[in-house]
């Protein structure tokens, strides 16, 4: 993993916001990090998803509101969705309100311009991110799920089965879905 991200979602992520024509596009290394699936000792989070990273969100959110105190930011901007609400104990309502007041607690400036974390896609599951993505004119074809390494999805993993299911329900054609000729 580069940068606590696969491959594809580093080329995904690049793309995207290429197209979206976003001035400063920064990565950050965390050699650290690792997934559930590629820990020696996972049994102590039994039943989390292979891809889980523990911490993560705290880690990121934590990343971000430094590079909002140096450019004078006032939103952490995030894109969780109902669907992980169940499973990630780190995209709690409870979870923001702490970080959101844990972050302010540690920096004048970000106190002062009065930081938030804006999630709003916090209580769409992903059907209906996949429906409102598509109706704003989203790139679907540039975005990426996978959690393996590679050039096209594997189909198999966590991340591909929730957006194929996600699609499905969405009544959207996965671009990312090779159709026969």
């Amino acid at each position: 993993m580069l940068h606590g991200m696969a491959e594809g979602e580093l080329r995904a992520a690049t793309a995207i916001a290429r197209r979206a024509g976003v001035l400063e596009h920064r990565f950050f290394s965390v050699p650290e990090l690792r997934e559930l699936g590629d820990m020696r000792t996972p049994r102590r989070l039994a039943g989390m998803p292979r891809a889980y990273i523990p911490m993560k969100n705290a880690i990121y959110y934590s990343v971000a509101a430094s590079f909002a105190e140096e450019v004078g930011a006032t939103r952490l901007i995030g894109g969780h969705n109902l669907d992980d609400k169940g499973v990630y104990e780190d995209t709690s309502e409870r979870f923001f309100a702490s970080m959101q007041s844990a972050l302010r607690e540690g920096s004048e400036r970000l106190r002062a311009g009065r930081l938030s974390i804006w999630r709003p896609l916090r209580r769409l599951d992903k059907a209906a991110v996949v429906t409102m993505a598509a109706e704003l004119g989203v790139p679907l074809e540039l975005t990426w799920s996978c959690h393996r390494e590679g050039t096209k999805p594997c189909w198999r993993c966590s991340g591909c089965i929730q957006r194929k299911k996600a699609f499905r329900e969405a009544g959207i054609a996965d671009p990312l879905v090779k159709r026969p000729v």
